[in-house]
């Protein structure tokens, strides 16, 4: 089917016997975008996705039967993965079966062994199967395939560390971009447009906003994100909002929707990407109210666009460095480089990032082959790779079962004995069935070091309890080892406990209770500030958890605003 199109377009496998002409119907409307073809067998279905890998071919999705005639469904899905991991793996199930085979299949579905199973459509325009086969086109689109568009190009000559950070800023917001060497024509067109003596990367802006500043040469992410997002200053010196909120993560999203919403002025300050660290997340499977789960940049992005509708403005790239408390009732200030914000209520959710690992030799491969966090940018340039991921929480199986679409071989790196109470158990059934990931108990990183490209190309393990060393081959290493507060710029007077997160509610020092009260849950020890999420002493370190904290603070800074309306009494 679809023999028109071009090879260069994503393959869509359609599989079945019996109900291969139900889904050649429903797949009509994808052959615009798609190269479509059907398969009728297992070995056919094997025999086309071999013929893709040899001629270089994306496949963005596999839909099949629920029964096969000439192969069990989980030893082709198997050997479906085997050939192309990054593939979307689709289970459509007539509905005669569907009560009896979803329960035969949903302990695989629960491994991860495929994405999702649907029931199969029984007429036109069925939206509920076309909305989960969109989304899921849509995740393969974001963090699989190469844009076809080039809203924003990046003019470079090699991979440098500065232009893989603006790929993964660029990617987790949503900008489509590509990437383009200096002697291309597109990079040819970028060189003539730039005044002065260039230095790499360069980036194009080629949308209609950035006519004055068409070609810039950022020295790092912020500078680029401060263009794209504008400065705080662009707020009138004698605007004071109700609320400001710190940091862009799920708890600060969360207050922004719901300050926005309930007519609250909101502004927030993020100094990095929309989405915190949550952003880097390649699928969050446990999130309410998504089956099929989402990733952290979608969530992100969604979430922006929310507040966005209810009037909330956000300003990104620009750190908060000093936040000056107002006395008696008067407006709090925050102090960013590109100027200053003054708010009745402050909403403290600037997150938390991974700790360093404190190797030197390998703090200076950082950007080129180590990482801290997920880096699902970076991701798809360890193809063929032996990766290492170290960390035990949930942050880290998701980095590593996206690792998997693409490296050799992945291997998490664990003090503990095993992953059973760091790591949800969905991730950890994924882990162990994914041939192409192991997990390395008691072992920590004492060394590392280049290959003779200037990469990452060698780690030295040690046993922690034997102290045994071993050297290994590493294409690619990933940090998610725990949680360092982002709190230097908070003055003295909101307590923090000793690994430095904010004190709210009860676990405030008593001294600061007023008439042996203490502070509302989610409220600091200074009247109208408060923190949420992740940045708290005592939070639980999950998206959903740091989203109602973001929530429900909302209504503390409402009763807030209300006393501060009220004259005292006599």
């Amino acid at each position: 089917m679809n023999a028109s199109n071009p090879v260069s377009d994503p393959l869509i496998l359609l599989v079945s016997a019996d109900e291969i002409d139900v889904l050649t119907e429903q797949f009509l409307r994808y052959e615009h975008d798609y190269d479509v073809r059907t398969a009728t067998t297992a070995t056919q279905a094997t025999a086309a996705l071999r013929e893709a890998v040899e001629s270089g071919q994306a496949v963005a999705m596999i839909v099949t039967e629920s029964e096969l005639s000439d192969q069990d469904l989980l030893m082709a899905m198997h050997e479906w993965r085997t050939l192309m991991p990054t593939a979307r793996r689709v289970v459509a199930i007539p509905i005669s079966r569907f009560a009896s085979d979803s329960v035969a299949l949903r302990p695989y579905l629960q491994k991860g062994k495929f994405d999702t199973y649907l029931i199969l459509p029984q007429g036109r325009r069925d939206e509920e199967f076309h909305y989960a086969i969109v989304e899921l086109l849509s995740d393969w689109g974001a963090t699989v395939a190469a844009s076809v568009i080039d809203t924003v190009r990046l003019i470079t000559p090699d991979a440098s560390p500065l232009a893989l950070a603006i790929r993964d800023f660029l990617d987790r917001t949503g900008f489509p971009h590509r990437t383009y060497p200096p002697d291309s024509p597109q990079g040819q067109e970028a060189l003539a447009l730039y005044d002065g003596t260039p230095s790499y990367p360069l980036v194009h802006l080629s949308s209609r906003p950035f006519a004055e500043h068409p070609i810039i040469a950022p020295t790092s992410v912020r500078e680029l994100a401060a263009l794209i997002y504008g400065r705080p200053s662009d707020i009138e010196v004698d605007t004071v909002v109700d609320l400001a909120v710190v940091g862009a993560g799920p708890a600060g999203l969360a207050a922004a929707v719901y300050g926005a919403s309930e007519g609250l002025s909101t502004i927030v300050l993020e100094s990095e990407v929309i989405g915190g660290q949550a952003g880097t997340s390649s699928m969050i499977r446990n999130y309410l109210g998504f089956p099929r789960g989402i990733s952290g940049m979608r969530l992100g992005q969604r979430a922006r666009v929310q507040a966005l509708r209810f009037g909330a403005r956000f300003f990104t790239g620009w750190p908060v460095e000093e936040l000056v408390p107002g006395v008696d009732g008067a407006p709090h200030t925050l102090v960013t480089a590109g100027g200053s914000v003054r708010a009745r209520a402050v909403m403290v959710a600037s997150g938390v990032a991974y700790r360093r690992l404190g190797v030197a030799p390998l703090e200076e491969l950082v950007g080129t082959g180590v990482h801290y966090g997920a880096a699902m940018t970076a991701a798809r340039e360890m193809e063929d790779r032996d990766v290492y991921v170290v960390g035990g929480g949930n942050s880290a199986g998701q980095a590593a079962v996206h690792l998997a679409r693409f490296a050799r071989s992945v291997t998490i790196l664990i003090r503990r004995e095993d992953l059973s109470s760091t790591m949800s158990k969905y991730l950890i059934d994924e882990i162990e069935w994914n041939p192409r990931i192991s997990v390395r108990s008691c072992t920590e990183i004492i060394d590392g070091g280049p290959d003779d490209s200037g990469q990452l190309g060698w780690l030295q393990l040690c046993d922690v309890r034997t102290r045994v060393e071993e050297r290994v081959n590493a294409g690619g290493l990933f940090l998610l080892i725990g949680a360092a507060p982002h709190c230097d710029w908070l003055p003295d007077d909101v307590r923090r406990d000793d690994h430095g997160f904010v004190l709210t509610g009860r676990d405030v020092p008593t001294e600061c209770w007023v008439d042996d009260l203490p502070p509302e849950n989610l409220a600091t020890c200074v009247p109208g500030i408060f923190a949420a999420g992740d940045i708290r002493s005592g939070s639980m370190k999950r998206v959903a958890s740091a989203s109602g904290e973001g929530a429900s603070a909302v209504s503390l800074v409402h009763a807030y605003l209300e006393g501060l309306r009220v004259p005292p009494a006599p």
